[in-house]
């Protein structure tokens, strides 16, 4: 005898495969996007958020279809809570959960897209998959459960695996398992849809036999025709999709702007001499917990300065954001080493650069991002006084045995570090040769260098801080009586590091400290010193610092003058950047039992759908307006000047004028004033105008040079200028972005391009005013969709440069 209980059972076991289904298609969407991450908590919480949401759309199904929603939303803040403090606690990050939540809402995005793989699972880069994965269930469990309609309810989460494939990229395998489950999980979820009580209705019951074959013959006539549309599909797309097959993934981490340092970060040299001059500042206290071995106090390195034009040494890193657990490099074959494990506190210490021994293998209390070229580490945040963090570094000890017979690398690997800027003064070259040519070895000409710098000139703590060519060429050659012949330690390793590259060394200078021990580590502990690459050995830290006890020698005693022959000029190894390359659903009508289709499909699959389509624009607008300010931002007026260019040929293509790659300026120029004439015509009604209608012709044209009153380029007929302001002339309006505008940016490029360093910040805010205007302009004479479309389209962000 069959009891209620039992059939209840029964029918309980036949509706589950679809509810199933979900669950495990949005679970799996944790394990594809898991895979770069650097531990499985991300999978877990998101599959934690499948259950969930499925789970509770199955509870409320008898409920009312508005209940669900906010029903769901409390739980999803629940669960999201709860995976926030989870996360916080793995990734041993200070705070409270309020704060943590509040921190990880305001960066998720782009510390997600900048983090470094593998990813560390911390509340910035979980927030975002979880509600996700959340969201997904949610709209997943309504449409299939609810409305019946279970091929669409499985869109939402063939999106979050979409857009899981798109955020791992290339830097995982490719996920052939998952997807090959996902499609069978899929399959027979549809297979076993939930069953209904009762033979389900005849759609032509009641109808005359003359109708109903009538509607039987059209039904059967739409499947046909559907089907043939499939396959004609597939037959058209197959080709397409397979070709991809071997395609290198996008990685849309290319379109996020790491974290950015100031001046003082980006060329920590220069802050040798102040602290010079301020020996009892106290900028760190630290700690060793374990592991200094016998290599005794090991120096605290703050910064890897590689690249030199000239002027000044740079870290010239791409910080990514990083956890706790850093990326692992093997030490050389035959270095000894140890592991250090200390304990830092920052005093007085400023900036966003934090101090490790190197090399940096994991960091707890403080949230890092990391740059793995040159080993630096900075805290986004910036330093505060009182910061304590635990830094557990590799320190490698070269075997000493193999330096003399050890070479150097070359070629465009090391092509960074062995880089010459032009305008190395004649002296300076001189000497290197000098001393080259009487050492063959590589480890020979460093030592030789960092003797005879030793040798021949003196520290003092009052040298003024420098170290371009001129300062250098002071530094080695002026007159002692004169207050050449002596510097900090910036001078010593920057002159070193010169000296190398010119004798073909890969040379790079750090800044950091040298403590005595445990305790304060003061401004007098602050030091600069190279370090030359030898093949086989790594990086190797040289000395070239007189001794205390010693005098130093005349350089003239041992700088010969120039010889005969003159020695042959050095060239620099050619350095590449990289360029950058290009790389996105709508709910069937349905009736569901009860005669909720409709109410069901628009508030759950189109209302998930809007989120997901939402945060996509949200996205995209965000990472649009982080490139112009990047651009308009810019340090360098030159590089302003090219980045408001960039935005106006930008404008151009999104207004359907792109300008080609072998155009000039001025031409460039003269399309964007027929494109200005062309949307000016086309908003006012007036018809095209002439590109270069001159006052007095009869015409409106782009511009009013006579001062007749023209308006300019406006949104609206009859609105009033809309043009810039000029802010040179007193707040005067100028109308909008005319001929002039335009030549005056193509102007200004070319004096950036050609006179590098002669355009000034004014004439850069011009420029950047300028582009403005004229994307504006081009915007406003679009429609309301057009200017929606034109506000988030991911064009420029893949278009090359």
């Amino acid at each position: 005898m069959v009891t209620p209980r039992t059939q209840a059972a029964v029918r309980a076991l036949r509706a589950a495969p679809v509810p199933v289904a979900l669950i495990v298609l949005v679970a799996l969407c944790g394990v594809v996007l898991g895979r770069v991450y650097a531990d499985p908590l991300l999978t877990r919480l998101m599959a934690g958020a499948a259950v969930g949401s499925v789970l509770v759309s199955v509870a409320a199904r008898r409920l009312p279809s508005w209940l669900v929603a906010p029903l769901s939303v409390a739980a999803l803040t629940g669960w999201t809570l709860l995976s926030l403090r989870l996360a916080a606690a793995h990734a041993a990050l200070p705070g409270g959960l309020g704060e943590v939540a509040a921190d990880a809402a305001r960066n998720a995005i782009p510390r997600l897209l900048t983090a470094m793989i593998p990813v560390e699972p911390a509340p910035d880069t979980v927030l975002v998959p979880v509600v996700a994965a959340w969201l997904a269930g949610l709209t997943a469990a309504e449409v299939a459960l609810r409305a019946g309609r279970v091929l669409l309810g499985y869109l939402p989460p063939a999106l979050l695996y979409a857009g899981a494939l798109y955020v791992v990229g290339p830097n995982a395998d490719p996920a052939i398992g998952p997807t090959v489950l996902f499609a069978a999980v899929a399959a027979a979820g549809l297979a076993t849809p939930g069953r209904r009580d009762g033979p389900a209705p005849d759609p032509v019951a009641g109808l005359t036999p003359a109708v109903r074959a009538a509607v039987r013959l059209r039904l059967m006539a739409a499947s046909a025709a559907g089907l043939a549309v499939v396959v004609a599909l597939a037959a058209l797309l197959a080709p397409v999709v397979a070709a991809q097959v071997d395609e290198r993934p996008v990685d849309p981490r290319r379109y996020v702007e790491p974290p950015r340092v100031e001046s003082l970060d980006e060329n920590p040299l220069i802050r040798i001499s102040g602290w010079a001059l301020n020996p009892d500042q106290r900028l760190l206290d630290v700690r060793t917990v374990a592991g200094v071995g016998d290599g005794g106090s090991p120096r605290i390195r703050l910064a890897v300065l590689s690249d030199y034009d000239g002027v000044t040494w740079r870290v010239g890193a791409t910080y990514r954001n990083a956890g706790r657990i850093l990326p692992a490099a093997e030490p050389a074959p035959d270095a000894a080493t140890d592991e250090v494990r200390q304990e830092i506190t920052v005093g007085d210490l400023t900036g966003r650069l934090l101090p490790a021994v190197p090399t940096p293998r994991e960091v707890t209390g403080a949230r890092v991002a990391y740059d793995p070229a040159t080993g630096t580490l900075i805290r986004p945040e910036g330093l505060a006084p009182g910061l304590r963090y635990e830094v557990s570094s590799v320190r490698e000890r070269p075997d000493a045995n193999l330096l003399p017979t050890a070479n150097v690398p070359a070629g465009d690997e090391v092509a960074r570090v062995l880089r010459v800027a032009d305008g190395a003064p004649e002296p300076v070259r001189r000497l290197a040769t000098q001393l080259a040519e009487s050492n063959g070895a590589p480890y020979a000409r460093a030592d030789a260098i960092a003797t005879f710098l030793a040798e021949h000139y003196r520290v003092t703590a009052d040298a003024p801080s420098g170290h371009a060519y001129p300062n250098l060429a002071f530094f080695l050659f002026g007159p002692r009586n004169g207050g050449g012949q002596r510097g900090t330690s910036e001078q010593f390793a920057a002159a070193f590091a010169v000296l190398g590259r010119l004798a073909g060394l890969p040379t790079r200078v750090v800044v950091g400290f040298e403590p005595k021990g445990d305790g304060p580590v003061r401004a007098a502990d602050a030091y600069a010193w190279p370090e030359v690459l030898f093949d086989g050995v790594g990086w190797v830290p040289f000395d070239p610092m007189p001794r205390p006890d010693e005098e130093p020698r005349p350089v003239e005693e041992d700088f010969r003058p120039q010889p005969e022959d003159p020695p042959p000029s050095e060239v620099p190894a050619p350095t590449e950047e990289p360029s950058v390359t290009p790389p996105a659903a709508a709910p069937a009508p349905g009736r569901a039992d009860g005669g909720l289709g409709t109410p069901v499909l628009v508030g759950g699959g189109v209302g998930g759908l809007a989120l997901l389509v939402g945060a996509v624009l949200a996205a995209l607008y965000a990472m649009r307006r982080r490139l112009t300010r990047s651009r308009l931002d810019a340090a360098d007026p030159g590089e302003r000047v090219a980045g408001a260019w960039r935005e106006l040929t930008d404008a151009l293509r999104l207004a359907g004028h792109p300008a080609g790659p072998d155009l000039a300026a001025a031409e460039v120029a003269e399309r964007a004033r027929r494109t200005l004439v062309e949307a000016r015509a086309a908003r006012s009604g007036e018809g095209a105008a002439g590109p270069t209608d001159r006052p007095g012709d009869g015409a409106a044209g782009p511009t009013d040079r006579a001062g007749e009153g023209a308006a300019g380029l406006t949104d609206r007929a009859g609105e009033g200028a809309a043009g810039l302001t000029d802010r040179a002339g007193g707040g005067a309006a100028v109308g909008g972005p005319d001929e002039a505008a335009v030549d005056e940016l193509a102007a200004l490029l070319n004096q950036a391009g050609f006179a590098p360093g002669s355009v000034t910040p004014a004439q850069a805010e011009r420029a950047a005013r300028l582009s403005q205007g004229f994307g504006d302009a081009l915007r406003s004479a679009r429609s309301r969709w057009g200017r929606l479309l034109w506000t988030v389209h991911p064009g420029p962000l893949r278009w090359r440069r």
